[in-house]
């Protein structure tokens, strides 16, 4: 028996954590493919990210409450903060949208939060996984799972500023389409900081 036990309710926040993140992300994909922005629901995504939250600063209290964590301090800080971050991007971007009344839909985005929504599943994937490190080998193939997600996005987002740029005709316009566009683009990238993150756990404890 050890002296001090590891705390594994810290695996417990990390999957509530993830959890969470999904559904703000299928709930950003549901706004987008019924092209509602309207107050009511950035307001119920805001609620969502207020949630994220909230389980961020819990895992954070516990953390400086216990003496022997599971992971190292840095990791868990890290690993909760970059997946908060996710949660806050994507409640940024419809925030934007509803804010920028912009003048007419753009099928692109749905297609970037089609990938931000698959990048965040795999994130709940290899988050639970954590629990057992037996499964590190399927925690490392979801991590490069994600990491090819991300490059789908980089290569859909470049392809989407050169076609607006051609074709949008409005600056103001052009320049709020670009702003929602990257700000969704951050939030893809922010997964593959997460599992980068996971990456290096696994390989520092499997």
């Amino acid at each position: 028996m050890r002296l001090f036990p590891k705390e594994e309710n810290f695996f417990d926040f990390f999957e509530e954590l993830a959890t969470k993140i999904e559904e703000g992300s299928q709930f950003f994909l549901e706004m987008t493919q019924n092209q509602n922005y309207s107050a009511s629901r950035v307001s119920r995504l805001k609620e969502i990210e207020h949630e994220a939250d909230g389980i961020a600063h819990k895992t954070y209290e516990r953390m400086h409450k216990t003496f022997l964590t599971p992971l190292d301090r840095e990791d868990i800080y890290a690993l909760v903060n970059k997946m908060d971050d996710i949660m806050d991007a994507i409640e940024g971007t419809a925030s934007r949208l509803h804010m920028y009344k912009v003048k007419k839909p753009d099928d692109e985005i749905i297609k970037q939060a089609e990938i931000l929504f698959l990048a965040v599943k795999k994130i709940k994937v290899v988050v639970h996984g954590l629990r057992n490190m037996k499964n590190s080998q399927m925690i490392l193939d979801g991590c490069v799972e994600i990491h090819t997600l991300e490059n789908e996005g980089d290569v859909l987002l470049r392809a989407t500023i050169t076609d607006l740029f051609m074709k949008e005709t409005d600056a103001v316009e052009l320049l709020k389409w670009k702003e929602i566009f990257e700000r969704l683009e951050q939030a893809i990238d922010l997964c593959e900081s997460v599992s980068n993150i996971v990456g290096g756990i696994v390989l520092k404890n499997a």
